[in-house]
C-alpha cells in the first residue's frame, strides 16, 4: 500500500523539483478531522524523507491513538501525487502515509482508503471520486462573527449571480488559475446558493487523487483568501439563514483492466431509466443500509446538522438531505443518481468532511450492497421535504440523524463501522466526536441568554 521509490527514481524526481524551483517539500498526511498535519525538509533531504525519517509523535495529533510514551509513527511522502504550491513555488506539497516500525499504520485515514481500495481491486474495481468544492468568502470581524464581505451581495437568492461573482473576481480568478494550472480539468465555477458562497467543479479522478486534491484545495482556498484580508471557510453552516457548505460526492466503479464505468448504462436498460447498472444499485443500496452510521462521518460536527435541516431559519428549503434515501435527479434525497447515470452522489457530505475516512467507508459499504446483492427498492421522485409525517411512514423513509449525538450513536451501534476501521480507529473517532457534542452541549449560548435571562 505504501509505495517506496528507488534511489534512482528519488533522485530524478529531486532534479525535476529543483528544476522547476523547489527548495522544501512538505510531507501531509490529515488528524482523525481531516486537517493536514506534516513536517517540511529541504529538498536535499527528500531520499531520507521519502523512506520515513520523519517522526511525529501520535500523542500530538488527533485521533492517531497514541500515548505520551507510545513510540513515535513515521511518514512516508506520496512521490506520485506531488504538488508544487501556486502561491510558493519554492515549496513542493506531498500528501503522505504513516507508518509504524514501518508497517502501514491504519489509524491514518489516508492508508485506511488504501487498505479498502485494495479489497475493491480483488474484486477487480477501482473507484472514480468526484468532490463538489462549496466554500464561502467571508469576512471575520473583530468582535469574532462572520458577515458577508460584499455589501451588494444581498439578494435572497444569489445563486449564479454574476454581479456578486465579479465583485469577487481577485480571490475567484487565483483559485481557477491555480486549480486550472495544476491539471486537474476546472469545467465550471460559479457563484453559489448564498451570499459569499461559491463552488468550483473540476474533473473526476481515482478515489485518493480526488481526497488528496480536496484538502489541497482547502488549504489553497485558505491562502487566497488571507491575500484578500477575508477568510475562506469550508465551515457546514456558517450563518443560519443561509445555504450550507456541501461537498457531495459523486461515486463510480470502474473495471480495473478496461477502465469501464461499471455503473453506466443506456437508460432503456435499466428498469427505473436512470441510466445505472444494476452493480450501481447494489452499491447505493449498501450505502442506504449503513445510511445513518456513515452519516457521523459524512457531517462529522456539531454544525453539520444545522446544515441537515429541511429549511430551518431560511425564507426556503435548504437543498440539504434529511432523508436516508435514494432518488434520480432529486436532490431531496441523501443519495441520488444524477441526470445522464452512471454514478450516484450522496449529498450529506460536508465541508468539514475527512475525505479520505468518508471515501474509505462508503465504498466499503458500497461494495459490501453489491457481494450481498442488495436493492435499493424504487428511486423517490417527490419533494421529500414536504412530506407529512404518515407519507413518511408508509414509504418506508427513514430520517438521517439530526444531531452530532445521534449520528454518533448510529455509527457506534452500527458493528460494521469498526469491521472497517478496526476498533483501534472506530473508538477514537467516537472519543473524539461524543467529546465534541459534550463540549458543545455544556456551552451557554448567545441564543440562550437572548431567549432566557429575560423570560425568567
Amino acid at each position: 500500500m505504501i509505495n517506496i521509490k528507488t534511489d534512482d527514481e528519488i533522485r530524478k524526481i529531486q532534479e525535476e523539483l529543483k528544476s522547476k524551483g523547489v527548495k522544501y517539500c512538505m510531507g501531509t498526511y490529515v488528524d482523525i478531522h481531516g486537517v493536514p498535519k506534516g513536517k517540511v525538509v529541504p529538498l536535499s533531504h527528500l531520499h531520507h524523507m521519502a523512506h520515513g525519517s520523519e517522526l511525529y509523535t501520535g500523542y500530538a495529533v488527533d485521533g492517531l491513538g497514541q500515548q505520551p510514551n507510545d513510540d513515535e509513527i513515521a511518514s512516508v511522502p506520496d512521490l506520485d501525487h506531488i504538488i508544487q504550491l501556486p502561491w510558493q513555488p519554492e515549496i513542493a506539497w506531498m500528501p503522505a502515509d504513516n507508518t509504524l516500525y514501518k508497517k502501514p499504520y491504519m489509524l491514518s485515514t489516508r492508508v485506511l482508503l488504501k487498505s479498502v481500495l485494495e479489497q475493491a481491486k480483488e474484486l477487480g474495481y477501482g473507484m472514480n471520486l468526484g468532490i463538489e468544492a462549496e466554500v464561502y468568502l467571508v469576512k471575520k470581524n473583530e468582535d469574532g462573527t462572520l458577515s458577508v464581505p460584499d455589501p451588494d451581495d444581498k439578494l435572497k437568492k444569489p445563486c449564479y449571480d454574476t454581479r456578486a461573482f465579479l465583485s469577487n473576481f481577485s480571490w475567484l480568478d487565483k483559485m481557477a488559475t491555480s486549480i486550472d494550472d495544476l491539471g486537474w480539468g476546472l469545467y465550471s465555477f460559479d457563484h453559489e446558493d448564498a451570499n459569499a458562497q461559491f463552488e468550483f467543479d473540476f474533473n473526476y479522478a481515482d478515489a485518493i487523487t480526488s481526497c488528496d486534491r480536496f484538502t489541497f484545495l482547502k488549504m489553497m482556498a485558505k491562502e487566497y483568501a488571507k491575500q484578500e484580508d477575508l477568510l475562506a471557510t469550508f465551515m457546514p453552516k456558517p450563518f443560519s439563514n443561509k445555504t450550507g457548505t456541501g461537498a457531495h460526492f459523486n461515486m463510480s466503479l470502474y473495471d480495473l483492466e478496461t477502465g469501464a464505468n461499471l455503473f453506466q448504462c443506456k437508460p432503456e436498460e435499466d428498469e427505473h431509466g436512470l441510466g445505472l447498472t444494476k452493480l450501481g444499485y447494489q452499491f447505493i443500496a449498501g450505502v442506504l443500509k449503513h445510511g445513518p452510521a456513515l452519516c457521523a462521518v459524512f457531517a462529522p460536527t456539531v454544525n453539520s446538522y444545522k446544515r441537515l435541516v429541511r429549511q430551518g431559519d431560511m425564507p426556503y428549503f435548504t437543498w440539504a438531505p434529511v432523508f436516508n434515501s435514494f432518488g434520480s435527479n432529486n436532490r431531496t434525497n441523501s443519495v441520488r443518481v444524477p441526470m445522464g447515470g452512471g454514478r450516484c452522489e450522496s449529498r450529506n457530505a460536508d465541508g468539514a468532511v475527512n475525505p479520505y475516512l468518508a471515501a474509505a467507508l462508503v465504498l466499503a459499504a458500497g461494495l459490501e450492497g453489491i457481494k450481498e446483492g442488495l436493492d435499493p427498492g424504487k428511486p423517490q421522485e417527490r419533494n421529500l421535504y414536504e412530506l407529512t409525517e404518515a407519507e413518511r411512514e408508509e414509504l418506508g423513509i427513514q430520517f438521517l440523524p439530526r444531531t452530532l449525538d445521534e449520528a454518533i450513536q448510529a455509527f457506534a451501534a452500527d458493528p460494521f463501522m469498526e469491521e472497517v476501521l478496526g476498533s483501534e480507529l472506530r473508538n477514537e473517532f467516537i472519543r473524539y466526536k461524543q467529546a465534541e457534542w459534550n463540549e458543545y452541549h455544556t456551552v451557554v449560548s448567545a441564543w440562550e441568554v437572548e431567549r432566557y435571562s429575560h423570560l425568567f
